[in-house]
């Protein structure tokens, strides 16, 4: 599958030929995030980090954009991760993995009779975990790269991938010398990553086709894209139907859930089903009764607005998030798996409830009446008697009434219950 990629460099998305020369440069990082978390993950890269252009508290002109960005979707990100503390801070700011490039390697092999840094390395895997850790495996002339590419160490690229295998999940092969040259990658140097690891292998610099994307799945590895996508000479789309395994089966089974993670249905869809979710924004399948393309909702109008695809390990089915505009199944319920006709009750549904009331307040409305003032007093107030509750049923009510106005706080404070979730998980990654 395709990772998408942004560059950043002087408070700019950027394109950049061989690492170097300037190709492209646009201001548009949150609406890029949006268009790419659709179809997988993303990494975000900190070129100046990876130069070393970085100011006394260790901050970049990227800095700010970086930290908005990482809690947009499934994110990696890379770019001058020296020390343990910088990796550990990007994790709790949202990172799911971090990439690490030169801290890896040991400039002076012979020395030490190491390749890698083995001292840095051990105390990451210990305090971030080895399954959260990327090592970048960029070669020049099949050496190891590092500095931003400015230097390479006697390094060849296969024996330093195999050692790197031991302190990470993934390795990232950037093959420098085909870096935005749009002229595809060295496939010699991939067909030889692949046979020496067994870890995930993903595959940047160069990569130009759908087709070049799909060989490269068959192979078994993935691909960071930049270039290609930024000149259109790649479709995500049409990446993303290339990499499903249609071979295996001829319909794929889609799972459909919704923003709060509950199951609502499961269809199946052909690679003309994924193109027209592409083309409406609407999960569409392939009817196997009635063998024809449909859109769920398209009689019913309960559509199912799709926010992002994940394709399975195996890429052989798809679970998209949705946002359902009514009940599921052709029953009224609310999901295919139960008989309920409404939304199971969760953090996320009430806060749209009470969203909803203020957006659109109805006569009579308790929740339309409260102002910030007042909200806060009755979150005391109901706190005050959850701690003063006996029974389990006074313990169950007065949560609730609790829990329905701190609902009510955090909407008017313009919080989320994600952004709560999202410093829950920091703090979680902390420790």
């Amino acid at each position: 599958m395709v990772i998408s990629s942004i560059d950043l460099k002087n408070g700019h998305v950027v394109q950049l030929k061989n690492g170097k020369e300037l190709v492209l440069q646009r201001d548009d990082a949150d609406a890029l995030i949006r268009q790419f978390n659709l179809y997988g993950e993303v990494a975000i890269i900190d070129l100046d980090a990876a130069l070393g252009n970085v100011d006394a508290k260790g901050k970049t002109a990227n800095t700010q954009i970086l930290q908005k960005l990482l809690h947009q979707g499934n994110v990696r990100t890379g770019g001058g991760i020296r020390t343990v503390k910088r990796a550990r801070e990007l994790i709790s700011l949202g990172a799911e993995k971090v990439i690490i490039g030169s801290a890896a390697w040991n400039p002076n092999p012979t020395e030490s009779g190491s390749v890698l840094n083995e001292a840095f390395l051990n105390e990451l895997t210990a305090a971030i975990g080895k399954d959260r850790i990327i090592i970048s495996v960029d070669s020049i002339n099949g050496k190891i790269a590092v500095k931003g590419w400015t230097e390479t160490v006697d390094i060849p690229l296969v024996e330093g991938a195999k050692q790197a295998e031991k302190y990470c999940s993934e390795l990232l092969f950037t093959c420098v010398e085909k870096e935005g040259c749009m002229q595809g990658t060295n496939m010699e140097y991939v067909k030889q990553l692949r046979e020496a690891v067994s870890c995930r292998v993903v595959v940047a610099g160069g990569v130009s086709s759908v087709e070049e994307i799909a060989e490269l799945e068959k192979l078994h590895c993935d691909v960071q894209l930049g270039m290609a996508l930024y000149t259109n000479k790649v479709s995500l789309k049409d990446a993303f139907i290339a990499c499903l395994n249609f071979e295996k089966s001829p319909l794929i089974p889609v799972i459909a859930q919704s923003m709060n993670g509950e199951v609502l249905m499961q269809g199946y869809a052909n690679a003309q089903a994924f193109e027209k979710t592409f083309e409406c924004g609407k999960l569409s399948f392939f009817s196997r009764e009635r063998q024809t393309l449909w859109t769920k909702g398209e009689t019913s109008g309960n559509f199912l607005e799709v926010i992002k695809l994940r394709v399975d390990c195996d890429r052989d089915s798809v679970l998209a998030t949705v946002i359902p505009t009514g009940p599921s199944c052709h029953t009224g319920s609310w999901t295919c798996f139960g008989s309920d006709p409404q939304e199971k009750s969760s953090m996320g549904r009430l806060y749209n409830i009470i969203a909803d009331r203020f957006a659109n307040p109805k006569p009579g409305s308790y929740t339309a009446t409260l102002d910030a003032k007042r909200v806060r007093e009755k979150v005391e107030e109901e706190a005050e008697e959850l701690c003063e509750a006996d029974t389990k049923d006074e313990v169950i009510w007065e949560a609730a009434d609790l829990i329905y106005f701190v609902n009510v706080l955090l909407y008017k404070e313009g919080v989320t219950w994600q952004d709560v979730y999202d410093e829950l998980d920091r703090r979680h990654k902390e420790k």
